[in-house]
């Protein structure tokens, strides 16, 4: 029955992740009329639907959904040993994808990435900055980047990069107009430039340890960014304090342009990690990134 099925099967999995049969035939180099009657005879023999047809697209149904998690990452599993296999030659390639936050790439991946593409100069890379917790399964991802507590516990990690820490900053000027708060409870009293979370949406509450004992205060203030860069501007530009990670905003504090306060509460964490599924077999490629993203 396998033997029957698995080019269908394989068929089910492009036309679900595609959803068209247009794009899934152009990708796969068959027929339209070829890859619909090849999953109309896959559902026939299983004696159930797997895809539901619009006229405008495609989508798995329930049973099908279910049956694409259960072989799609076995299928995956193949062209990963395949993909091996090809790199036993002397010529190390492949595509990689990577989900990570704008200030690890900056901080930690990118003076690191560029030496390792000029090493290997027929290995690919797409990296994207998004700040939420991606699913890299199921968004086929080879692997992501996020602090250490972030990472499920399902998945390999590895660390890449040192220990840092988030302090408060804000420009001189604001500093001679309000003052400066002497605990974490005093930001309620100052005007915060705030963070919004992706995944939820809601307000970051800001982190703060001192002797190990954690504390989050939640601020208000008349600005909120869902980015990093903005956040260290508007507070350069005196329009209030910020929380941000300190290595991004060094050069201002030694320029005379930003202050710290509240250092004894701003404890160091570990950093960023590269994590990926456990049962990821790796390319040659992708295990030639770990050692060069391999935190000593």
């Amino acid at each position: 029955m396998l033997k029957d099925n698995f080019n269908d099967l394989f068929y089910l999995i492009v036309v679900a992740r595609e959803r068209s049969f247009t794009r899934a035939a152009a990708k796969l180099g068959v027929s339209q009329s070829a890859l619909s009657h090849a999953i109309r005879g896959l559902e026939e023999r299983l004696q159930i639907r797997l895809l539901t047809r619009t006229t405008r697209s495609v989508a798995p149904t329930d049973a099908g959904e279910a049956l694409i998690n259960s072989i799609g990452p076995r299928f995956k599993e193949i062209e990963e040993e395949l993909i091996a296999l090809t790199d036993m030659r002397d010529r190390v390639a492949g595509n990689i994808r990577i989900t990570l936050g704008e200030h690890a790439l900056h901080s930690t991946v990118w003076p690191a990435i560029k030496p390792f593409l000029d090493a290997y100069p027929d290995v690919k890379m797409e990296l994207t900055i998004d700040n939420t917790l991606t699913d890299i399964v199921s968004e086929r991802y080879d692997a992501g980047i996020r602090l250490g507590e972030q990472v499920a516990r399902d998945m390999v990690a590895v660390r890449i990069g040192p220990d840092w820490r988030m302090v408060v900053v804000g420009s001189p000027g604001y500093f001679s107009r309000h003052g400066k708060p002497q605990t974490p409870h005093d930001l309620q009293q100052h005007n915060c430039i705030n963070m919004r979370l992706p995944t939820l949406g809601g307000l970051y509450a800001w982190e703060f340890s001192r002797d190990g004992q954690p504390m989050r205060v939640r601020v208000e203030g008349q600005l909120t960014f869902n980015n990093l860069a903005s956040r260290v501007e508007a507070a350069t530009s005196g329009m209030g304090l910020a929380l941000v990670p300190e290595d991004c905003v060094a050069q201002a504090v030694s320029e005379g342009k930003l202050e710290t306060v509240l250092d004894d509460w701003c404890e160091p964490f570990p950093g960023y990690y590269l994590y990926y599924p456990s049962r990821k077999q790796h390319t040659a490629a992708f295990s030639l990134l770990i050692d060069a993203l391999r935190y000593a």
